[in-house]
């Protein structure tokens, strides 16, 4: 959990990146910006809050982290924050260079170092990258010779930050801790700020691994064993009912009390062992198979756990319970589904 009531701003610097494509090219500053108390107070309130998600990343390279560039920049400002400026620039042209999808906003983009940041109980410093891509219409009210006019203006709505990335100081060898907030654009020129310029993965913590074990019986329940074996909707629902119990129930996660509580069956327990590799494989990671269960992500995947079934148009059957109630048929009207049940309420 991140905590900033205490944060504030020791260096603050500011410049335009456009878009590549467009030749719009950079505007560099030729100094960081002075700011006073008041206005470090809106630009805290503008840049910290947004970063409330328990998701956090690491900077990676294929070959070397070293050449992680936003890693390396970063790593110089830790060394000596007197190099913000000079370190911001360099940011910047990497930036541009990433920004060369189309439909990619041009904007101002800021590199900032806050101290006493505060990060699951630990006091850090951080640097923050953000941009501000989008411009909202404000209404001004003037006064002049007891007359009221209105004029609109551009400007930067403080209130939603568009992109930004916080990198704490610590973990340095492994990436450093980042945490990151994209709420511009879900294609692919959406993903130019994490893939491209921060060129980040998934933090192994907790909350990645509760994520990722859970998405894996997921799709494992609603994908592999209807093509495997021809499971219906109402004994899916079951296997994803039994998994959500366990992640309720438990505080730490075992593959081996997951398969024997939850699939039970041999053959389905040596299935999901394979599919669990194969997944491995094709997406050149690996999944823990032992690890403390975030709450937080429990909480988050339960939503997308889907235990309805949908039939033809405004008809759903929802299973929090047994499945063992229902009961799937033929007959001369068709298909049908019948329900057993002890009281209605």
């Amino acid at each position: 959990m991140i905590t900033y009531l205490d944060a504030y701003i020791s260096v603050n610097s500011l410049h335009f990146v456009g878009n590549k494509i467009a030749d719009e090219g950079i505007l560099l500053s030729k100094n960081p910006i002075v700011i006073d108390h008041k206005l470090e107070q809106k630009l805290l309130s503008y840049f910290l809050p947004p970063f409330t998600s328990e998701e956090f990343y690491q900077f990676h390279h294929e070959s070397d982290l070293e050449l992680n560039e936003v890693y390396t920049y970063a790593s110089k400002i830790f060394d000596n924050k007197e190099q913000l400026y000079e370190q911001s620039v360099n940011l910047a042209k990497h930036l541009y260079e990433q920004s060369i999808h189309p439909k990619i906003k041009g904007g101002e983009f800021y590199t900032v170092y806050f101290k006493d940041c505060i990060l699951d109980g630990e006091t850090l410093d951080a640097v923050g990258l953000f941009k501000s891509e989008n411009k909202d219409t404000f209404l001004k009210v003037l006064q002049e010779n007891g007359n009221f006019n209105l004029q609109t203006e551009k400007g930067i709505n403080i209130k939603k930050l568009d992109k930004g990335c916080l990198i704490f100081n610590k973990e340095r060898e492994s990436g450093y801790v980042v945490a990151v907030v994209d709420n511009v654009g879900k294609g692919a020129e959406a993903r130019y700020w994490l893939n491209d310029f921060l060129h980040v993965r998934r933090r192994k913590d907790e909350y990645t691994n509760t994520q990722n074990f859970m998405t894996l019986a997921k799709n494992f329940v609603t994908q592999e064993l209807p093509k495997e074996l021809g499971t219906t909707k109402a004994d899916q629902i079951n296997l994803l009912n039994k998994s959500l119990d366990f992640f309720k129930d438990k505080d730490t996660c075992d593959i081996d009390d997951f398969t024997n509580e939850v699939m039970i069956e041999p053959d389905i327990i040596e299935k999901f062992h394979h599919y669990k590799q194969r997944c491995e494989d094709d997406n050149g990671t690996s999944i823990d198979t032992s690890f403390p269960i975030s709450e937080t992500a429990r909480k988050k995947q339960q939503r997308l756990f889907k235990r309805v079934i949908q039939l033809d148009k405004k008809i759903k059957i929802v299973i929090d319970g047994n499945s063992k109630n229902i009961e799937q048929g033929t007959d001369k009207k068709g298909k049908f589904y019948k329900v057993y049940y002890t009281e209605e309420t």
